[in-house]
């Protein structure tokens, strides 16, 4: 295992290299935040000085490079806490909102059966981060949408006659214009040249885990995807990024993103379908989100580095976009047993680092990575989970100082 103190006490060199990573700060050794046996408790600490400027590291030319992602996932209950917004602006340049722009918080029914769209939530949080970039202009936060087609958190009614689900499903023809619809409403509205968002977006997650788990083939009705129970064939994929690439804006990235990323199985058949994407007429896609949700030390860091090259080697872009790693085996919710877990964490996140460091040294475009996630309170994961790199109390963890070197 590394020595972790290396990232507390690299802290203390930062004073020699503030004009790499743009920081104010003063020359003294952060002292590791208190912790709780309880990982769960939050407070209102204040946030200390030396967590402003993580972004501008990451972002170096030795690190990932100029205008790479570094970002976080957000919700709509985030933005009324302003600690936590705070920790967003002083250290990430861009947020995916987690849930709001998902098919079932945006599909609705107006009183004739026709679906309408509601853009209520998602735009409270685009809303904050215009208010952000027009306060700061030099330090912008970027927004990714996620997501357009998705098997998950998508209404049954939306694939069903007159909108209703005790009526039979639709065609594929029928389908195919709907999900135009839908495309081509949430592209103008969110990155039309009239929006008030269309320079929020640097891409969009066109497709999300269309692969199978356990066959590593497309995902079938049998494993809930409504989409393949209607066209039977990967034909809505295909027309997904056709129709997205008809409305997108040329420079809007489009992104599959899918999980299990390092999965032998699901390698090959991420692979196939990024292949039949690109040879379809009409089509485009310029990267692929892999998402990150490990656990801890599987997959390994040479893991991850084979996998990233060979998807690099299939499409233009890759990103790491929901990273997290679930506690190892080893952990112990106790005061110490979380402080060795800090530790183990920042270990593991520096090797994935240093990978992608690696890869964009070599010429690969990584665009960026993105944690699932701002405090350890707030993960999807749930307890005793702590992934993050900030603990329940708004304070850097030892895996925060892995990307201030």
């Amino acid at each position: 295992m590394r020595n972790t103190c290396k990232y507390y006490c690299a802290f203390i060199s930062a004073a020699i290299l503030l004009g790499g990573c743009g920081l104010n700060v003063s020359v003294t050794e952060p002292k590791p935040a208190e912790i709780p046996a309880d990982v769960s408790e939050e407070t209102d600490a204040d946030i200390p000085a030396e967590t402003v400027g993580i972004r501008d590291c990451v972002t170096k030319e030795d690190a990932l490079g100029e205008g790479a992602v570094f970002g976080t996932c957000i919700g709509l209950g985030d933005i009324s806490d302003d600690a936590l917004m705070q920790l967003i602006y002083d250290n990430y340049n861009a947020v995916t909102l987690e849930n709001e722009l998902k098919p079932d918080a945006m599909l609705g029914h107006s009183n004739n059966g026709v679906p309408t769209l509601d853009h209520s939530r998602a735009d409270a949080i685009l809303d904050t981060i215009l208010e952000h970039n027009t306060k700061d202009p030099e330090r912008p936060i970027r927004v990714r949408g996620h997501v357009l087609v998705w098997h998950s958190q998508t209404p049954d009614w939306f694939f069903r006659e007159d909108y209703d689900s005790n009526k039979d499903y639709v065609s594929s023809d029928e389908m195919n214009t709907r999900m135009e619809w839908y495309i081509r409403s949430m592209l103008e509205y969110y990155t039309g040249e009239n929006s008030k968002y269309a320079d929020l977006f640097y891409g969009w997650d066109v497709v999300n885990e269309a692969i199978s788990d356990r066959t590593g083939s497309y995902r079938s009705d049998t494993e809930g995807s409504t989409w393949w129970k209607i066209y039977g064939s990967n034909e809505y994929i295909i027309n997904a990024f056709r129709y997205a690439n008809m409305y997108a804006p040329s420079d809007l990235d489009l992104y599959y993103n899918d999980y299990n990323d390092c999965d032998k199985k699901k390698i090959a058949g991420i692979l196939k379908l990024i292949d039949d994407v690109k040879a379809a007429e009409g089509t485009r896609l310029d990267g692929f989100g892999m998402q990150g949700h490990y656990g801890m030390n599987a997959p390994t860091a040479e893991t991850i580095e084979e996998c990233a090259r060979r998807y690099a080697s299939a499409v233009d872009k890759i990103m790491i976009t929901e990273l997290d790693v679930k506690t190892s085996m080893f952990f112990k919710n106790n005061e110490e047993g979380i402080r060795k877990e800090y530790e183990r964490q920042a270990d593991y996140y520096a090797s994935i680092y240093d990978v992608l460091k690696k890869l964009h040294k070599d010429g690969i475009d990584v665009a960026g990575l993105t944690f699932w996630g701002v405090i350890d309170t707030r993960t999807w994961l749930g307890k005793p989970n702590c992934p993050l790199l900030f603990d329940g109390q708004y304070q850097p963890k030892p895996a925060y100082y892995v990307f201030m070197q």
